[in-house]
């Protein structure tokens, strides 16, 4: 890797978390949500052993609501719950420690943020297959206090050692970070997550207007994708901010709901453009990992 980093310093901590159980918020009679024109509607959503759906599928045309690729975990515990969702980092290793699975080993691809605030975690089909709703999972988590010695006005969130060194990233002869990505997201097109942390979580990319995400070049996105949101300052929270960019993975797939779409987690983030996002074709998890279906 062509950039200095602190990771020698960086603590490997565990955290933890049981595979959550898919839940619906409303009262348990109107079970429904609305999408963005006003019709009701009930899709699987968040949460669970989603046995059909992995990194490097699309994003887009499941008959589900933010389906999270893979396995989510989360624990009851409030304070614990938010350790693990601050602290485990994509790329993260995760292995499975009860259950019929255990031994299995996983990566941690995503984090969705309000209303679930799970951790997202990519494992083998055959391994899911094996698995149970409350199965516990380690995460080793590093990556928080992720530093370039040579970029210090870019802040990294829940970005791990090994996919830094995976995406291959570069210093440019103008002091910015290169960063290969697939495409930019226009702040018009960033909804639900607007305002809440940056540490966790998700933001998502609006797409009720399908024209608008065809011309912005994102209407073919994988899960797994690595996009720059530009114009957009992630430093303590997501919001507009000219001239900002940042960088994260499309961590959860599409939404019929208004202000709602692909969930991003966000990796790195620069107020003052210090990151240069590079158009590059294919940059997605499942190739920087060598992630098996």
């Amino acid at each position: 890797m062509s950039v200095r980093t602190n990771a020698d310093r960086l603590v490997c901590v565990s955290v933890m978390g049981q595979i959550a159980s898919p839940a619906f918020p409303g009262l348990p009679a109107v079970p429904y949500q609305l999408d963005a024109q006003g019709r009701p509607f009930l899709l699987p959503t968040y949460g669970g052993i989603v046995y059909n759906v992995s990194v490097g599928d699309s994003a887009y045309g499941w008959m589900a609501d933010c389906i999270h690729p893979g396995v989510s975990i989360s624990l009851k515990d409030d304070n614990g719950n938010r350790g693990l969702n601050l602290l485990a980092c994509v790329g993260n290793t995760a292995v499975v420690m009860s259950g019929d699975a255990k031994g299995a080993r996983g990566i941690v691809t995503g984090k969705s943020g309000r209303f679930s605030e799970h951790v997202i975690i990519h494992f083998e089909r055959a391994a899911r297959e094996k698995m149970a709703i409350g199965d516990k999972i380690v995460v080793r988590s590093q990556g928080v206090g992720l530093e370039l010695a040579d970029h210090p006005g870019v802040q990294f969130k829940s970005c791990s050692v090994e996919l830094l060194e995976g995406l291959e990233v570069t210093s440019s002869p103008d002091g910015k970070l290169n960063v290969p990505v697939v495409g930019h997201v226009p702040p018009h097109l960033l909804g639900a997550g607007a305002g809440l942390t940056s540490e966790g979580g998700s933001v998502h990319i609006q797409s009720a207007d399908r024209e608008a995400l065809a011309l912005a070049g994102l209407d073919k996105l994988r899960l797994g994708d690595v996009v720059a949101l530009t114009d957009y300052d992630s430093s303590w929270n997501h919001g507009y901010l000219r001239g900002a960019v940042g960088i994260g993975v499309v961590g959860q797939g599409d939404s019929p709901r208004n202000g709602y779409g692909p969930g991003i987690t966000l990796l790195m983030t620069s107020m003052t453009g210090g990151i240069n996002p590079v158009v590059t074709p294919g940059v997605n998890l499942k190739d920087v990992f060598s992630l098996q279906n």
